[in-house]
């Protein structure tokens, strides 16, 4: 499977099987985190950045060298096993959507779910920071959900703005960069529907 990878400003992934992969939320955190690292890291090492016991990153480690989404290897016979993303390490993966294809869909809704568990528990353990900042210029904390009526044009804004925010969000560690930060969203089209009526013809709760 590891010939899915395609090498080019993003590692791009469009097989199911890949994308099931990484539908695990612990996948999910192993390999951002490499990509965010950078290099080759130590499973200790991805370990104290994840706040997880390494033995839990071991079958995972070996589900993602499997499919080809991360290398493993070791300079001496005595040296700890290092792991990195593939090719350029600090290029993200991203998915391909294959919409049409239900294999492709039934991945994708199984990725996304992985994806929105990760956020959930990135900001609950944010929650208890004692010195997380939560508003201003430097924020480091917000969740939020807008929905609006978007013009053509617009759309093509809001997708340049995202696609700009995952550039800022996909580079790799260095010097001046101190803090290390995670930032999820979901971008979609929405059908207007009937209202929902009760039994007795009346309008019944809206969910």
């Amino acid at each position: 499977m590891a010939e899915k990878i395609m090498q080019d400003e993003y590692r791009i992934i469009d097989d199911p099987a890949l994308i099931e992969v990484l539908a695990s939320p612990v996948r999910q955190e192993i390999v951002d985190t490499l990509a965010a690292l950078g290099g080759q890291v130590s499973a200790a090492e991805l370990a104290l950045q994840l706040g997880r016991h390494v033995d839990g990153l071991y079958y995972h480690l070996k589900v993602l060298c499997r499919a080809g989404l991360v290398t493993e290897s070791a300079e001496g016979e005595d040296e700890a096993r290092r792991y990195a993303l593939p090719g350029h390490a600090t290029r993200a993966l991203r998915l391909a959507y294959r919409p049409a294809s239900e294999p492709g869909k039934q991945a994708l809704r199984k990725f996304t779910r992985g994806l929105l568990k990760v956020a959930q528990q990135d900001f609950d353990d944010a929650l208890d920071l004692p010195d997380v900042v939560t508003e201003g210029s430097a924020r480091q904390l917000w969740a939020a959900r807008n929905k609006a009526w978007l013009s053509p044009e617009e759309v093509v804004e809001a997708n340049a703005l995202l696609q700009r925010l995952c550039a800022l969000m996909s580079q790799p560690r260095a010097p001046e960069r101190t803090q290390i930060l995670s930032c999820t969203f979901v971008l979609a089209p929405h059908v207007a529907l009937p209202k929902r009526r009760g039994s007795d013809g009346g309008a019944g709760p809206e969910d």
